[in-house]
């Protein structure tokens, strides 16, 4: 049987693996958790490709668990790849986690059933687009059910440098938030961003890992906020900052506007570049149904000019 002393080193190693790639990117690749990570020099994976439910034989409990996100025309095979971005946007304190086969003493069926049983953190890749994760950790395996064949999943507090499940519904709840708020950035950045073939609307810039997701209208508001590409415009950090603080603008006709604060400024490069979007057009994206909506744009233009 496996050392529960290792079983917690590796633990320890692989969530503090995932968290240092979390701070740099907004969402993990396959080929990112194919990579592993490494314990004394020896190389471990945090997940298994072609699996869902991942314990390596080193490890007593498992590790990782993953729902990928089905190319488009592809075959669904478990309903959890349908379900758990409804269930959790839907408010559900835990979400569905098929098990694997028919069998539930299968093993793969037992890694779950045993990390209930012991409160054990692990961590799920929640996919987000094909070949793309979220990564959300610590989580649990808070309920095992063998005659309806699945699991369930719930989420740890993030941030509060414990591994323990929360006990109250309130923590539970702060939980589940945090997750729905980290998702829903994922899934309108990754939509944004891709529909311009990873590009700022307003440079050009080819680096997705410079872009943000900029909201053409807050998503506090409930009539127009909606985190839909129609709502995203991709913008390199300085646009956005920019965009945001009302010095640059965008009409319902996509025409660009450059504050006249900044217009009657003269302090380098990076502000002659900023002038220089002045009267020009917004940069598309491939599909008329991904454009910007107009009449956001003119809302949004109109707190533009409001702010001159």
């Amino acid at each position: 049987m496996p050392d529960l002393d290792l079983d917690t080193r590796l633990r320890a190693a692989a969530f503090e693996r995932v968290r240092s790639l979390c701070e740099v990117h907004d969402h993990l690749t396959a080929q990112q958790l194919g990579e592993g990570f490494y314990v004394d020099g020896q190389r471990y994976p945090l997940v298994n490709p072609r699996r869902g439910i991942f314990k390596p034989a080193q490890m007593r409990f498992l590790l990782s668990v993953n729902t990928v996100f089905p190319k488009s025309g592809n075959r669904v095979w478990y309903d959890d790849q349908r379900e758990v971005h409804r269930q959790i946007f839907d408010g559900d304190e835990m979400v569905d986690y098929a098990f694997m086969g028919e069998n539930p003493d299968a093993a793969d069926n037992r890694w779950l059933r045993e990390a209930f049983e012991n409160n054990m953190p692990i961590i799920y890749f929640l996919g987000i687009a094909p070949g793309r994760y979220q990564a959300i950790l610590p989580a649990f395996i808070g309920g095992w059910d063998a005659a309806g064949r699945r699991a369930r999943i719930a989420f740890g507090l993030p941030g509060h440098g414990t591994l323990a499940p929360p006990e109250t519904e309130v923590e539970r709840r702060y939980a589940l938030r945090a997750v729905k708020q980290r998702l829903h950035q994922a899934s309108f950045r990754e939509a944004v961003i891709g529909a311009y073939r990873g590009r700022c609307a307003l440079s050009g810039l080819p680096e997705p890992m410079l872009l943000d997701a900029a909201h053409i209208i807050e998503d506090r508001d409930e009539r127009f906020g909606q985190p839909v590409v129609r709502n995203g415009i991709p913008l390199s950090k300085i646009h956005h900052a920019a965009f945001d603080a009302h010095l640059i603008g965008i009409d319902p006709d996509y025409r660009l506007h450059v504050s006249e604060r900044l217009l009657a400024q003269n302090d380098g490069p990076v502000l002659e570049a900023i002038k220089g979007l002045d009267g020009g057009l917004l940069r598309l994206p491939n599909r008329t149904q991904d454009c910007p909506d107009r009449d956001r744009l003119a809302l949004r233009f109109e707190r533009f000019k409001a702010a001159a």
